[in-house]
């Protein structure tokens, strides 16, 4: 029986509000073939993800800088470009084969590079690398990936590249860079928008570390591990900029091209100036890109960037869209625009989230279904057909 003591907190509790319901238990079960079957498009896989994911997981991968502006933007320039179709044109074969740095692909859609993708299922980057394989298209495996780039190698059956990050002791990055090339990767992408993490206000209120027993393993020892933070905030942030060089500059494409025979691919391009810039440092393509909003917040959306770089790199290289990306439409919407693939980093992880390896095909299956339906619709038989009538701004 209870006190008077206790019945009276019960009701101060109700009345607060504290003890209406206990938090919802996160689903921690995959989800099966016939649900992530049941998925009609990449939201809903985020959706089974986000019942699957701590807060803080989620919220690491779904969140972007400060008030999240470029995050949300990245998103709505896509809303704000439309397309024309043409009428009575036979489509009744549509083919979205490209290639990019001459590799082939079986869509102009490629994985993003993402960290940390034992945290969404213990596979990893292996279900994503074997799941990318099946969609016939190129991985993009990350520096701080959980999954050596070597074990990523072995499971790959489409080509790959390797994100790097040029840290302030060049021996790691170049070191980095010829064990990629010693495994097979096709090219390197180096990330230029990072002279220090962004501000990620999720992190710093979920004071976001690594779940224990997750190490990054393109490194050895200590630098494998993430240390937990003792002044509270995000341990991310405090680590990860430890790996980043602010004194980084163009010369360092001459550099990184002296260590490695592979292509290097410029991902973090906006400007114009910058394209321009790239072209004339020798990189072999770019990549338009504000981090997925993870960066400078109030950043220029990247579709909207994206004719500016185009423009400025005239030919000389190919350029890749990255950002916003959630359906066939889009990639439309970029590669009128000039893009010559996109690659998507978010959808990837919630397949992998809520399926693993499954999830990560039924993802890439979805994006590449929407867009050959887009492409019929809009009466485009060929990547080849489509340019810039074929798309309009609101």
């Amino acid at each position: 029986m209870a006190t008077p003591k206790k019945r009276s907190a019960r009701k101060a509790r109700s009345r607060s509000g504290t003890s209406a319901r206990k938090p919802r238990a996160r689903t921690t079960a995959p989800a099966s073939a016939s649900q992530l079957t049941a998925c009609a498009c990449v939201q809903d896989l985020e959706a089974i993800a986000k019942r699957r994911l701590s807060r803080a997981v989620y919220d690491y991968y779904a969140g972007g800088a400060e008030d999240e502006q470029t995050l949300t933007a990245n998103r709505e320039a896509f809303g704000r470009v439309f397309i024309r179709p043409r009428a009575l044109v036979d489509v009744s074969r549509i083919d979205i084969a490209t290639t990019a740095l001459g590799t082939p692909i079986a869509m102009p859609v490629m994985v993003a590079p993402t960290a940390y993708q034992r945290m969404a299922h213990r596979d990893g980057e292996l279900a994503t690398a074997r799941a990318a394989g099946e969609a016939g298209t190129i991985m993009v495996a990350s520096t701080i990936a959980t999954y050596s780039l070597e074990e990523i190698a072995k499971v790959a059956t489409a080509p790959l590249w390797f994100q790097l990050y040029v840290q302030p002791d060049r021996s790691i990055s170049r070191d980095l860079a010829r064990r990629a090339e010693a495994a097979g990767y096709r090219a390197l992408c180096l990330t230029v928008d990072t002279p220090q993490i962004g501000q990620r206000e999720r992190d710093v209120r979920n004071q976001f570390a690594l779940p224990r027993g997750i190490r990054m393993m393109n490194f050895e020892g200590n630098r494998s591990v993430m240390p937990r933070s003792s002044a509270g905030g995000s341990a991310f942030a405090s680590y990860a900029s430890s790996l980043l060089d602010p004194t980084l500059t163009w010369d360092a494409i001459a550099w990184l091209r002296g260590e490695t025979k592979l292509p290097i691919v410029v991902k973090g391009i906006i400007s114009g100036e910058d394209a321009a810039l790239a072209v004339q440092a020798g990189a072999a393509a770019i990549v338009v890109s504000n981090h997925g909003g993870r960066q400078l917040d109030a950043c220029e959306p990247t579709l909207a960037a994206l004719p500016n770089v185009v423009e400025a790199a005239a030919g000389q290289v190919e350029v890749y869209l990255d950002g916003g990306v959630r359906r066939g439409t889009d990639v439309i919407k970029a590669l009128a625009l000039g893009a010559r693939a996109v690659l998507v980093g978010r959808p990837v992880l919630w397949g992998l989230a809520a399926g693993g390896q499954a999830g990560v095909r039924r993802a890439l299956e979805m994006l590449r279904a929407e867009l050959v339906l887009a492409m019929t619709l809009a009466g485009c038989p060929s990547l080849r057909s489509l340019g810039p009538r074929t798309v309009v701004r609101a």
